[in-house]
């Protein structure tokens, strides 16, 4: 195992997260007191500005009005209101930067800055206070490089608040933010001093949790090598000295379980490996977490890639079944395996894994290979449904015709013998499939012997073409299209003569009336190939590959017509194979059928 880095040390963490913690208190404290102090500060200046700022509306108003009276009674007397308005002025200027008075008009008639007497102010907040509103705002003064304190206030008259002037004021508020700042200041000295006494404590601290704990780690590191010998030194009798003993006394338990394990290890595994079936085990989630050679060979998968991997999937039926249908409901199943190239079915059987009176922890499958069997089971019971429906056909159509003759039809010189006829032919019929059966039977069995000799087998294909095209007349036009030199193949010649005559029945049977057969040879590597064409319905694409099945037919009403059994490319197929050859169709609907089979070339000379 790595060493733990430094900012991943509970260490560290420890006193990182006890640090953080007087940190976050601190600033948190700080800023609460900061801002209530702020905002108590600010106010009580705001407070104490309106104040004087009311004592002076009181005093000039009062002038004000008084100056009204007297132009109201026309007084010769010259007025003293700025005189009067600039005295009070005096009392209020201290740490003012900036105090006016202005008439209705929005006329400076007193200020302490004497330049501004007499000025018409263009000033917003004046504006604001001669028509009734107060706009108290903060500004910052670019000249004295401070924040400053605005407001413009009515100085109104009478019970309907007339407005007769205003006051305007600016004053420094930098103090209160220089206050904030000192204290902000004592507030950081002393929580960087907090800082470093808990740091301190907190490393104290951590080293008396960690050291236990990191000898802990070794023993664990030990343990898992599987050294049980090394003990957990005890510090103390407090919590982390129990885990130490507790720890101790695990070491110890996990030696003897781990032998006991092992025994049993050695014992399942033994067993397993010799085991003829595969065997499987998941956790309870349905992730495979064992598995013998005899599995990996049946699903031929490795034994990496399929533990962790769900079993649905390594089974391949996530798409039929759900973990839980398989876990809840099914205690055996078919799997099958085959592909284009093979046949591979296996027997799963499943078996719930659980505790006695517990959850249950997982499955158990066992994989049987049932290829073989079910390929016979299958062939069997393909077998006797073909043979009892081929026979029972004209054994029924026997038994009716039979039964009419039975009954007096035999006196009818004109139905008599057509009942005959049929009788007789249903009856040659059923010799040909029993004949059929034979012969399969015996090519099956492995003591079947062929008599091959050399043929030249472009002369032994023209002597069957021509023995056809005899029978045929004008119903049927032959093209031959043979090589001029010889062709020696090694062949059974009455096996073969069997092959060609079944394929080219086939051809006449199902070729319309005028139609062509062609006749094709040509050389295919080391092969010879031979090609019979027709011109009849030809095949569906997906029974192509079917038609050399035993019993297999295209059209079951029509061939039982022609008198076929369903058995004659099933014969040719095995007689070619035992050539060396292969045999194969190729059709397209409604356009003709091509039988081809190859045989090994024996010897070419030139004609």
């Amino acid at each position: 195992m790595n060493k733990v880095g430094f900012f991943r040390s509970i260490h560290v963490k420890f006193v990182l997260i006890y640090v953080l913690l007087i940190l976050i208190a601190m600033q948190v404290i700080s800023v609460y007191f900061t801002q209530r102090l702020e905002r108590d500060l600010y106010t009580n200046f705001r407070n104490s500005t309106n104040s004087r700022l009311e004592q002076l509306e009181f005093f000039i108003e009062q002038k004000m009005t008084e100056d009204q009276k007297d132009k109201e009674e026309s007084k010769e007397t010259p007025t003293t209101l700025e005189k009067d308005i600039n005295q009070l002025l005096e009392e209020f200027k201290s740490g003012v930067n900036n105090i006016q008075v202005l008439n209705k008009d929005g006329i400076v008639i007193g200020s302490n800055k004497e330049s501004l007497i007499g000025q018409y102010s263009t000033n917003s907040k004046i504006k604001l206070a001669l028509q009734g509103t107060e706009d108290p705002d903060e500004m910052y003064d670019p000249k004295n490089n401070e924040r400053v304190y605005v407001t413009a206030k009515p100085i109104k008259i009478g019970k309907d608040g007339k407005t007769i002037g205003a006051i305007y004021i600016e004053m420094p508020i930098e103090d209160i933010y220089k206050q904030i700042r000192n204290i902000n200041q004592i507030l950081t000295t002393g929580t960087v001093i907090a800082l470093v006494i808990t740091a301190l404590l907190g490393i104290f601290l951590a080293r008396t949790i960690t050291r236990p704990m990191a000898d802990m780690r070794k023993q664990a590191l030990v343990m898992a090598r599987g050294d049980f010998s090394r003990k957990v030194q005890v510090y103390g009798d407090d919590e982390i000295g129990q885990l130490a003993m507790t720890f101790n006394d695990l070491t110890t338990r996990l030696q003897d379980a781990t032998a006991i394990t092992e025994g049993e290890r050695r014992k399942l595994k033994s067993v397993l490996t010799y085991m003829t079936d595969g065997v499987i085990a998941t956790d309870q989630d349905g992730h495979v977490i064992l598995m013998n050679n005899r599995a990996e060979e049946m699903l031929n998968v490795s034994r990496q890639h399929a533990l962790g991997t769900s079993l649905v999937d390594l089974l391949r039926i996530n798409d039929q079944y759900t973990w839980e249908e398989l876990f809840n409901e099914y205690e055996t199943m078919l799997l099958d395996l085959s592909t284009e190239d093979m046949h591979y079915v296996l027997r799963a059987n499943f078996s719930i894994v659980q505790k006695e009176g517990g959850p249950a922890n997982g499955l158990i499958t066992v994989l049987h290979d049932v290829t073989e069997q079910e390929q016979i089971e299958n062939e069997r019971r393909e077998f006797v449904f073909n043979v009892s429906h081929e026979l029972r056909t004209p054994l029924t159509t026997m038994k009716s015709y039979l039964e009419a003759l039975a009954d007096g039809a035999w006196r009818d010189e004109t139905i008599a013998p057509r009942f005959l006829e049929v009788t007789q032919n249903e009856t040659e019929r059923m010799i040909r499939l029993v004949t059929d059966l034979l012969q399969l039977s015996k090519m099956d069995s492995k003591d079947y012997r062929f008599d091959f000799i050399q043929v030249e087998l472009v002369q032994f294909l023209s002597d069957i073409i021509d023995r056809f095209e005899m029978l045929q007349h004008e119903h049927i036009q032959f093209v031959r299209n043979l090589p001029e030199r010889k062709i020696m193949v090694q062949i059974d010649p009455d096996k073969m003569t069997q092959v060609l005559d079944n394929v080219i029945s086939n051809a006449i049977k199902y070729s319309p009336e005028g139609g062509t057969i062609t006749f094709d040879v040509s050389l295919k590597g080391r092969k010879i190939k031979v090609s019979i064409s027709d011109q009849g319905v030809g095949i569906p694409k997906n029974n192509v590959s079917k038609i050399f099945d035993r019993f297999y037919r295209v059209d079951r009403a029509r061939s039982r017509d022609l008198g076929g059994t369903g058995l004659g490319l099933a014969i040719a197929r095995e007689i070619v194979q035992v050539h060396g050859g292969e045999i194969w169709a190729e059709s397209e609907w409604g356009q003709g059928t091509t039988i081809h089979f190859t045989l090994p070339l024996k010897k070419v000379k030139e004609g």
